[in-house]
């Protein structure tokens, strides 16, 4: 059943970023809709502001977008992750490991993202194209109700995001020594994670809180004013929206490897060199969905103050203020980060 129900969100999501055009669906076809259980009709949601973003923005090739999403009987085009988020998420990327589909299934999430976050989102990504965040490329969900969708048995949400691992399986000699990282101020509880975990969530999941960096990015002093100036424009937008929670996602892979990238060469995604040659780094942030003025956001905030009075568990990223949680992120990457000059036998 799980392995079916797999396939069916993958042509559900597949259909929706290939269609051609608008999708039109009959009175007829919006009563079946309703008794669907994993087949969802999603469609796009603001397709022209996000073709606007890819093609003009972020200088992605329109018909080598779709064609990531397209596939055949004998090599289909999308992969499930086999893993889910801590909110009940289920992940997908395409074959070529170029982008990560992700479903949204907390309604404040996923509310919060179209009905405040975007456009503010498209200004920023329009005047900042060397920003750090995630690039969201895409937006489907399902207009109308489901079984399926109130039962949860199968996401009316989803977007689409770039991958940091792109080009990592193209190199086989380099491909075993890439590393990945969630970074998060460590000093945070995550209560939305351990109060009240999704029922979806694996305890493998569960387990993985948030990963640590035990090592220093070595950069040049160049290098590292730009990339906490950004760093700093791109968390006073999330602060202005109120968010908190969101994560810094840290690729890094041997310097002499050279994987393929995608649209813009930005500088942290086509992978910085570190000032001792021994590394190169690709970044983005993630995970910025959670509000703070948002009804499930307030609610969580009053439960885990109660909590901590019990518990005593410590600072928490619901409870903490947007500004607060922006210095320590910044004061965590900081951390990270080190100036670095190097010796004439760093390069041997």
């Amino acid at each position: 059943m799980g392995n079916h129900r797999q396939k069916v969100i993958l042509r559900s999501v597949q259909h929706a970023l290939t269609r051609p055009g608008k999708a039109r669906i009959s009175f007829i076809q919006r009563v079946l809709a309703f008794f669907r259980i994993f087949y969802l009709t999603l469609i796009r949601y603001e397709g022209e502001l996000f073709r606007s973003l890819r093609t003009e923005v972020w200088r992605l090739d329109e018909e080598e977008y779709i064609a990531c999403f397209r596939g055949s009987r004998k090599d289909p085009a999308l992969v499930s992750m086999g893993d889910l988020g801590f909110s009940g998420s289920t992940f997908f990327r395409t074959s070529n490991n170029a982008f990560l589909i992700k479903s949204v299934p907390r309604h404040f999430e996923h509310s919060f993202f179209r009905e405040d976050l975007l456009e503010p989102y498209y200004d920023f990504m329009r005047n900042h194209p060397e920003s750090l965040l995630v690039w969201i490329t895409d937006y489907i969900y399902a207009p109308y109700s489901s079984i399926g969708s109130i039962l949860r048995t199968s996401p009316a949400h989803h977007i689409v995001m770039e991958n940091m691992l792109y080009g990592k399986d193209n190199e086989p000699e380099f491909s075993e020594k890439w590393e990945k990282y969630d970074l998060k101020p460590i000093n945070y509880f995550y209560p939305e994670r351990d109060l009240v975990p999704d029922p979806l969530v694996s305890e493998e999941t569960m387990d993985r809180l948030a990963d640590e960096f035990d090592d220093k990015i070595r950069l040049t002093r160049k290098n590292h004013d730009a990339v906490m100036r950004g760093l700093e424009a791109d968390t006073a937008f999330l602060a202005s929206a109120n968010i908190v929670d969101y994560s810094l996602f840290l690729v890094r892979f041997p310097a002499g490897a050279k994987p393929g990238t995608m649209g813009r060469k930005t500088q942290w995604r086509v992978g910085v060199t570190s000032a001792d040659g021994k590394w190169k780094y690709r970044a983005v942030l993630l995970d910025f969905f959670w509000a703070k003025h948002k009804l499930h956001a307030q609610a969580m905030t009053g439960a885990v103050q109660a909590f901590n009075l019990i518990g005593r568990q410590g600072p928490m990223s619901i409870t903490t203020t947007a500004e607060e949680y922006r210095e320590k992120f910044l004061a965590m990457v900081g951390g990270l980060l080190e100036v670095y000059v190097p010796r004439s036998n760093d390069m041997d």
